[in-house]
């Protein structure tokens, strides 16, 4: 479902780096493991069609993201790759309900109430429907910041260091509640991470080095 091959990246300055090939079927969970400085971020940006690689092929549903043109890609990206970035970046003006209805829009979908609202009901934000995000918890953000990455049926699940500044409780929280809504959407999730308490959760991991 998500496939690379000899993909490799090079930075303003100069300076390159080549990751290794990647297979993750659909309905599968995955690491992205490597210390600071290893391209953890970069290539997960690649994968999402943020970045253009320097050579290589992603191939998401059989589609190359190499292939397409910017417009296209934007739009292949809202449609099929659900991204959890560190920072939620919400439009503080809108609601929570409105939100997610502009990641519909903006990935040209035909809004849907109904989808938002059951969607919003899973992770227990019902009652947050029409609230701003800036009214909600940190806890209650990373809930919506979910909803928002998964209110297009994505194929793949792209998740940013999602538990780096959680503790305990909360990290089990957001790994589960991920982990479930993936499974729900049998999309492929792949989780950058540097956090230690994942790893033995995992069983597929990818480390860069």
């Amino acid at each position: 479902m998500l496939k690379t091959h000899g993909v490799a990246y090079t930075y303003t300055g100069g300076s390159s780096i080549v990751f290794p090939d990647i297979s993750c079927e659909a309905d599968e969970h995955w690491l992205l493991l490597g210390n600071s400085g290893t391209g953890k971020t970069t290539l997960l940006h690649l994968l999402g069609g943020l970045l253009t690689p320097t050579q290589g092929e992603i191939t998401i549903r059989d589609t190359q993201l190499t292939q397409l043109s910017q417009a296209q890609r934007d739009t292949f990206r809202g449609q099929e790759i659900g991204f959890i970035f560190q920072e939620a970046h919400f439009v503080k003006a809108l609601t929570v309900s409105e939100n997610l209805m502009l990641a519909q829009k903006l990935a040209g979908v035909t809004t849907d109430k109904s989808r938002i609202r059951v969607l919003l009901e899973r992770l227990n934000l019902g009652h947050k429907l029409h609230k701003k995000t800036d009214q909600l918890s940190v806890g209650e953000r990373q809930r919506v910041a979910i909803a928002r990455a998964l209110v297009n049926n994505p194929a793949l699940i792209l998740a940013d260091e999602p538990t780096s500044a959680l503790d305990d409780e909360n990290c089990q929280e957001v790994v589960t509640l991920l982990e479930e809504q993936a499974r729900q959407a049998e999309a492929t999730l792949l989780i950058v991470t540097h956090d230690n308490r994942l790893k033995t959760r995992f069983e597929k991991q990818i480390e860069l080095v």
